[in-house]
């Protein structure tokens, strides 16, 4: 028998000893600290070890075993960064994508994969008001918009048959607050990170759209063509949302593409579209099922107006490669409308996710966590010892402890520090951070269905606690 080769008893069998391993994770979940208690280097330690030349068969599940003892525990609680939180059902039926192995390249290779990917995206695009917008999945947010803006690229300076070299100078305008995958994007794209036109945003962190207009005019009074405009559906640091009718606006009278990141926030449309009106009018979207909706990693997607302007960027295939015959169902290719070639069938758990739990579930659980960030951030307000540095426009609640004897601005910054280290290390509340004009702020950020008010009114205790430890040792 192939040595590789596990008899389906067999594995059944070990597939159930992992979902105990599982069960018994989710089990402990609300009572475990969330970080793990050994170090970097103690886990190094404990990791370190030759290649396995010989097999363990079954005695390798209690390795499994230490993962989940190290892993950070993703409880209601957890409030870092923008992160889903793994729902239970997508990750069960995640088994059966890895069991199908489906190259997601085209029809003929995995015909019910791409079916159920097109079904499953054309759901994203109605679920926030852009019915006819087609696009793919990918890795996530950072993969989305480097596609976004490669479409852009080549629709408004075609590159991909001469370079970047070769035509005017051109420029990408995006807010100061824009996530990094943008400049990221701009540099691999060849347009350049000097080209990267950052506006400056108001008081509640929105790009301001005469600032983009003036901007946008300057250059071409210069020479300068604008490719793209970059809006936000949710900043990473405080889920602001840039006015997008307005920028729409202006994108078209400028002839730039119009693009909008929307892998945080896009997804709250479900639950509150008003506050995303102009969405519809973008050439591409990003947006992240792997966080709004709670989907395990990985789940991004990137939607966009026209398929024929992502094949321009993306359809350079080898004949090796080429749809045979003329059924405009079988022959489809998603590698000619994406930068990918191998995908994975990411769709098969959203599409069983949705299925199983229902739209009105999440869009429940998306209302839940914008009520949780008010709750937060009417406790921040309660108390004279927190402040609240930014609106709170999504999930995101951005604040800092300033003592009842207010420190001063000097020494903020590096008492906050000291106590957001001291929350993640006492391991109830994990919360990450963020910098607001040059001052250090905790973030609470809540993409999280596991969240109760409880969870929620426990933040302020937790880090006044931390402050009182942090004063007691300085």
């Amino acid at each position: 028998m192939n040595p590789l080769e596990i008899p389906p008893e067999q594995f059944r069998l070990l597939s159930e000893r992992i979902a105990e391993i599982a069960a018994d994770y989710l089990r402990a979940l609300e009572s475990r600290a969330i970080p793990p208690t050994e170090s970097g280097a103690e886990l190094e330690r404990f990791y370190a070890s030759s290649l396995p030349e010989q097999g363990m068969a079954e005695d390798a599940l209690l390795g499994l075993q230490d993962v989940v003892r190290h892993s950070r525990a993703q409880n209601g609680r957890f409030f870092g960064y923008v992160l889903g939180s793994g729902e239970a059902a997508s990750a069960a039926s995640d088994l059966l994508c890895s069991v199908l192995n489906q190259n997601v390249t085209a029809w003929r290779s995995s015909p019910a994969a791409v079916t159920l990917e097109r079904t499953v995206v054309n759901w994203l695009a109605r679920a926030v008001g852009c019915h006819d917008f087609s696009g793919t999945l990918c890795g996530g947010g950072s993969a989305a918009n480097l596609m976004g803006l490669a479409m852009a690229r080549e629709a408004k300076a075609p590159a991909n048959q001469k370079g970047v070299r070769c035509g005017p100078p051109t420029a990408v305008y995006a807010s100061s607050e824009a996530h990094m995958s943008i400049s990221k994007a701009i540099a691999l794209l060849g347009i350049g990170i000097d080209n990267l036109r950052l506006i400056p945003v108001d008081r509640s962190f929105r790009l301001i759209p005469e600032e983009l207009d003036r901007a946008i005019g300057h250059d071409k009074e210069h020479g300068v063509i604008p490719i793209a405009v970059v809006a936000s559906a949710g900043t990473v640091s405080t889920g602001a949302i840039d006015r997008l009718e307005e920028i729409a606006g202006i994108a078209a009278r400028y002839a730039a593409w119009f693009h909008i990141d929307g892998a945080y926030g896009a997804l709250g449309a479900l639950a509150a579209p008003e506050k995303f009106r102009g969405m519809d009018r973008a050439d591409s979207i990003s947006l992240d099922p792997h966080k709004w909706l709670y989907q395990p990693i990985d789940c991004g997607c990137i939607l966009f107006r026209d398929a024929a302007a992502a094949r321009r960027a993306f359809a350079l295939s080898g004949e090796y490669v080429r749809a045979l015959g003329s059924d405009p169902i079988e022959t489809y290719t998603f590698f000619d409308e994406s930068v990918e070639l191998s995908r994975r069938f990411r769709a098969l758990k959203l599409w069983f996710s949705l299925r199983y739990h229902g739209f009105a579930a999440f869009r429940g659980s998306i209302e839940k966590d914008l009520r949780h960030a008010r709750r937060l951030g009417d406790s921040i307000e309660r108390s004279p010892e927190l402040q609240l540095l930014a609106p709170i426009e999504l999930s995101a609640v951005c604040f800092r402890f300033v003592g009842a004897r207010r420190y001063p601005e000097s020494e903020l910054d590096r008492l906050n520090r000291e106590i957001l280290k001291r929350v993640v290390e006492r391991g109830k509340v994990y919360l990450s951070n963020a910098s607001l004009h040059s001052r250090f702020c905790l973030r609470a950020c809540i993409v999280n269905h596991r969240t109760t008010d409880a969870d929620i009114d426990c933040v302020a205790a937790e880090v006044l606690a931390a402050a009182r430890e942090a004063e007691r040792d300085a």
